[in-house]
């Protein structure tokens, strides 16, 4: 099975995850970064594709609840161009992330964590959701 890395982008942090060869997606980080400095997201991005050896990436599309694309999709889509002008061998693959933030938060809630714990780690978490759905659809 192919590799994965798998991104929620933020407005201020971008959770990180990857899949082995098994499909089996790990943690990596919740990289913060100043608002608006999407250089140093996209530059972090390229840190683990090229430590990783991963060229394949999955990145939630925040489609709205009426499945039309707002803002934060045109931002996605920006993000991604930015990062093929950095590297165009990567395969980016947009994918739908409705309600993984929701779900991210229940799990972290019912694992016991605090507010301010959860904060720290939902991005990351909603990646670990959006790359298993898109493994998921791929079978």
């Amino acid at each position: 099975m192919d590799k994965y890395i798998g991104l929620d982008l933020g407005t201020t942090t971008c959770g990180i995850v990857y899949s082995d060869s098994l499909g089996i997606v790990h943690n990596k980080e919740n990289f913060r970064f100043e608002p608006g400095n999407y250089k140093a997201c996209r530059e972090r991005v390229i840190y683990w594709v090229n430590e990783l050896g991963i060229k394949n990436i999955v990145i939630g599309f925040p489609l709205q609840l009426d499945r039309q694309e707002g803002k934060r999709c045109e931002s996605v889509r920006r993000f991604v161009k930015d990062l093929l002008k950095l590297d165009e061998s990567l395969n980016i693959e947009m994918f739908d992330e409705s309600f993984s933030t929701i779900e991210a938060h229940d799990r972290l809630q019912e694992a016991g964590l605090s507010m301010k714990q959860i904060k720290e780690r939902i991005d990351m978490v909603s990646a670990y959701i959006i790359l298993e759905d898109y493994l998921r659809s791929k079978k």
